[in-house]
């Protein structure tokens, strides 16, 4: 009888972006394009080697389309000796549009809105800032994309999806089931990682940093 191939390691590794110089400056970037720090390139770096030295073999590369994601996603799979991976730009899971607030601090923001205002379109579900999106916006094209060019890889093997804060943010409410509430307090922070392991029906089984209890974020030394 011949040997029958295993199954593939159904797993999706989520990354929010390295460090970018809008994210050091203090700036709301959303679609604009501003490259990653030094920091940021090294951040990306890291997490390619702690990649490597837990064993996760990529099978598939995916990413928003700025600068800052395919960046550290290119990074991510040199790190870790994986440059051979093609990587996949999905328009999707582009950065949450910040509108009028986009290229400002928080506090040049709150001159002209009020802080209390800034603070309700930074993190509410459902508020909208001046020309922008809000994050159930971003949900609505964010979970399409997901099921369309997302999940069918991830089911097929190990798959590494390059986001943005915000983007990310809106995938994770819908792999968690998280409410609107619950999403308001989570935060990926730059070069943060976060891992769900699928089962055959496409239901998470197991969730963390790679199949582990929680989200870390891999320490890059700067």
């Amino acid at each position: 009888m011949r040997d029958m191939a295993p199954a593939p390691r159904r797993r999706l590794v989520l990354m929010r972006h390295g460090e970018s110089e809008a994210n050091s400056a203090g700036l709301f970037t959303g679609r604009l394009d501003p490259p990653l720090t030094f920091d940021g390139g090294a951040e990306a770096d890291a997490v390619g080697r702690y990649l490597m030295e837990k064993g996760c073999r990529i099978d598939f590369a995916i990413s928003s389309p700025l600068l800052r994601t395919v960046d550290s996603c290119r990074r991510v799979l040199a790190a870790a000796g994986m440059s051979d991976v093609r990587m996949r730009l999905c328009s999707g899971i582009v950065e949450r549009d910040y509108g009028d607030l986009s290229g400002l601090s928080r506090a040049s923001a709150s001159i002209r809105w009020g802080a209390d205002q800034v603070d309700r379109w930074r993190r509410s579900y459902t508020a909208v800032p001046p020309g922008g999106e809000s994050l159930r916006d971003t949900v609505s094209r964010v979970v399409p994309a997901y099921l369309r060019e997302i999940l069918p890889c991830a089911m097929r093997g190990t798959t590494l999806v390059v986001g943005h804060g915000n983007s990310l943010r809106a995938l994770i409410m819908a792999l968690e089931d998280l409410t609107p509430e619950q999403i308001e307090d989570l935060e990926l922070p730059p070069a943060g990682i976060r891992s769900y392991d699928l089962a055959d029906d496409t239901t998470i089984v197991v969730s963390g940093p790679l199949g582990e209890a929680a989200p870390a974020r891999v320490a890059t030394g700067h």
